[in-house]
């Protein structure tokens, strides 16, 4: 991988801090994204001394609209190039929370979050000349529906249920992105990372999460093996004019027929926009 530049958000820790260590490894100047600046600045320290590389370090909360444009800005500001923004934040909670800006939790910091974020990045990324949108998305997705009528969960609300549509919505997103970035120099791919041993839903979990964690842990996969195809999208040669595909145990594989629904990704794609205001302007 030749050297270059790449923003991972939620890199504190589980599959973004294995993302960002791994690509640091190979070569790249890394940036991370975290709420608490002393948890960000101690993964960095220590993906620092584990692979020698540069890594750098920025504060937000993701789920307000008002510090993902803070985040880009300062990005932006200190950022001269960004080759790939991997889109791996993400979150459950099993009670439905309101965000800052009156949207609920899962769909504002899974899917708004990365439609925004990339959105004011997208120019940056244009630069590189061979940028790369790297979104994590799960196979909870194949249980995904996005109910237009509520999609902030305000009429019924299941925390597995919300989860699994934010991860449909990142696929839609994704291959919606990537239609509207065909000839430019910008890809857009999405990802399974597998289910992966970390404190992912710890903050607010369900009793099946209670339950069935602990029992399951040994056989989860570890944070490096759930990263790798994340560094591989990121950064394989061979993948550098791949685009809107989903990818598995590091293969490219068909997702669940609803993601694949056209009239529903543009839908969602000019609501999300009426949210945060971003895209109005840019690709088509």
């Amino acid at each position: 991988m030749v050297v270059q530049t790449v923003l991972v958000t939620g890199g504190t820790g589980g599959i973004g801090k294995a993302t960002a260590a791994g690509l640091a490894a190979l070569g790249a100047r890394v940036a991370i994204t975290g709420r608490d600046r002393g948890r960000a600045e101690a993964a960095a320290s220590e993906i620092r001394t584990a692979t020698g590389g540069q890594v750098v370090v920025f504060v937000a909360d993701l789920s307000s609209q008002a510090e993902v444009r803070r985040l880009a800005a300062a990005v932006l500001a200190d950022l001269s190039s960004i080759d790939v923004l991997v889109n791996n934040v993400g979150g459950f909670w099993n009670t439905r929370h309101v965000t800052a800006d009156g949207l609920e939790r899962t769909f504002a910091v899974n899917h708004l979050a990365p439609f925004l974020l990339t959105g004011l990045l997208l120019e940056r990324l244009g630069e590189s000349g061979a940028g790369r949108v790297v979104t994590v998305s799960s196979n909870a997705h194949t249980a995904g529906r996005i109910d237009f009528d509520d999609l902030q969960g305000e009429r019924s609300y299941s925390g597995q249920r919300a989860y699994s549509d934010s991860k449909l919505a990142n696929l839609l997103f994704s291959y919606e992105l990537a239609r509207r970035l065909r000839g430019t120099a910008v890809t857009a791919n999405a990802l399974h990372p597998g289910v992966v041993r970390t404190s992912f839903g710890a903050e607010d979990p369900s009793g099946v999460q209670r339950v069935l964690v602990p029992l399951l842990r040994p056989f989860l996969k570890s944070p490096a093996r759930g990263a790798a195809t994340s560094i591989q999208l990121a950064s394989a040669p061979g993948l550098a004019q791949v685009s809107g595909k989903y990818y598995a145990n590091g293969k490219p594989k068909a997702s669940s027929s609803r993601s694949y629904d056209e009239a529903a990704a543009r839908r969602l794609w000019e609501v999300s926009d009426e949210l945060v205001g971003i895209w109005s302007s840019g690709p088509r």
